[in-house]
């Protein structure tokens, strides 16, 4: 985030794993706050930031037990998460912290999953939020921040419902929150993201299969792992359509039954040689992308208007066999 120009003040710290070394690099840069996961990591950075001479800002990420309705692989606000402390623990974890040196308990912190369709379990969370810092407030903590997380979907399926709007969240955040004397903070990636980017990848062959045929194309799991980790929908078109539909199963060429991207899918029929596009990848696309069965990472393509440019090229195989080293006791 700093080398990308964010100053430091704006940058929050979340994760359940963080290292004492991520901390040490954080509290030098002086970051604006870190969500704590958990009683031993505060413990943690209670020590690193007196080892250092520093005071860590410092909320705790509460898990309200909330049910965000989403694919078990991405929700996160559930008692058996392994994300936050439990919310009938957090007035015992807070009055701990107060009393470990080097920290500044300073907020709220909440985030109960990813692509929502639904703004109540949001609201339902929000305001369990909202009770915990009023308890807070009265047991004498100066708590000065929310972090309400993000979550908010977006449209993969046109067949489905639209989700919420971010209107419709902000005007929800807004009833919900009034009340509250707290800065706010949210961090939306998906909602941003997610439509600003499309998989370009070209079809190989077509394929008999024994009930719709196999669309083989050039792009892989590696590629865009979604639709094989989550059973995730990405609408899939045809660049140049010739009006034509039909059912087809898209398939990738790694040798795994789950380098799948659609089974049965009316979509347009396309033949080798045609481009399709996968919809709605700039979210969790080429940042999950890898370089599996020895394929090289796809390159990126910055599109405005008629203009583009190349912002990340793909790198020659080469770059994959260099990172390897033989061992002198192997090289003889």
């Amino acid at each position: 985030a700093v080398a990308a120009g964010i100053p430091a003040d704006r940058i929050v710290f979340s994760g359940v794993g963080k290292t004492a070394d991520e901390m040490r690099l954080a509290l030098e840069h002086g970051i604006f706050q870190f969500n704590l996961e958990s009683e031993p990591e505060a413990e943690m950075l209670s020590q690193v930031a007196l080892s250092m001479g520093k005071r860590a800002p410092v909320a705790y990420r509460i898990n309200p037990d909330v049910d965000a309705g989403t694919h078990a692989k991405i929700s996160t606000g559930k008692s058996e998460n392994k994300f936050g402390i439990p919310y009938d623990r957090a007035l015992e974890s807070y009055a701990a912290a107060r009393d470990l040196p080097g920290l500044d308990v300073q907020g709220v912190a909440v985030h109960i999953g990813s692509q929502l369709t639904d703004l109540a379990p949001l609201e339902a969370a929000f305001t369990k939020v909202g009770a915990l810092i009023t308890a807070l407030r009265e047991a004498g903590h100066d708590i000065r921040t929310a972090d309400l997380g993000g979550g908010l979907g977006v449209p993969y399926d046109p067949s489905q419902p639209l989700p919420p709007s971010p209107a419709d969240y902000g005007a929800m955040v807004c009833r919900v929150t009034q009340a509250w004397p707290v800065r706010l903070m949210f961090e939306p990636g998906r909602v941003i993201v997610g439509n600003a980017g499309a998989l370009l990848s070209r079809v190989v062959r077509v394929k008999q299969g024994a009930k719709a045929p196999f669309v083989i194309v050039d792009a892989a799991m590696n590629d865009l792992l979604r639709p094989s980790l989550y059973d995730a929908w990405h609408d899939i078109r045809a660049v140049a359509p010739s009006g034509k539909q039909a059912a087809a199963n898209v398939v990738g060429p790694v040798c795994e039954t789950g380098d799948t991207f659609a089974m049965g899918r009316d979509m347009d029929v396309v033949e080798a040689g045609d481009l399709v596009a996968f919809m709605t990848a700039g979210a969790y696309g080429a940042t999950m992308a890898g370089t599996y069965n020895s394929r090289p990472l796809t390159p990126e393509v910055l599109v405005s208007g008629d203009r583009w440019a190349v912002v990340r090229a793909r790198p020659p195989i080469e770059t994959l066999i260099e990172g390897d080293s033989i061992p002198d006791w192997l090289a003889d």
